[in-house]
């Protein structure tokens, strides 16, 4: 694996390990915003090893990571998606306000476990790459 790859990959399990320990005090919007950058700094290892090149922007991640699964049969299909919906519980923690801005605890709990998934598999196939 190439270095910088580790690196993201080495960023996105600390960024995991934050928002287990976040959720499990009932911080949701936190929790959750950390589950969306374990997701992003995982994808972009996976980006990394693949071309070589980092993503600037977290559109950029998202549509590289989805066009680069769509060329590799193991990476899961609904994977992109989980990306793309861990971004909005990021994007609504950040910057929503008022009336159903929220992210609730179900929210992040989904997020967890979903980064849980992501992270683990992209760090499983970025081992097993020749």
């Amino acid at each position: 694996m190439k270095p910088e790859a580790a690196d993201y990959l080495d960023k996105a399990r600390t960024d995991f390990e934050d928002a287990k320990k976040i959720a499990a005090i009932g911080v949701a919007r936190v929790a959750a915003r950390c589950a969306y950058y374990a997701m992003f700094h995982a994808a972009e290892a996976f980006i990394v090893e693949s071309t070589g090149k980092v993503a600037k922007t977290h559109s950029g991640v998202r549509a590289e990571f989805a066009r680069l699964a769509k060329e590799t049969p193991a990476i899961d299909r609904s994977f992109p998606k989980l990306l793309a919906k861990a971004y909005l519980y990021k994007e609504v923690g950040d910057y929503g306000v008022g009336p159903g801005a929220d992210v609730t605890m179900a929210d992040a709990n989904d997020a967890v476990a979903n980064a849980a998934r992501f992270v683990d598999f992209i760090a499983a196939l970025l081992v097993s790459r020749p």
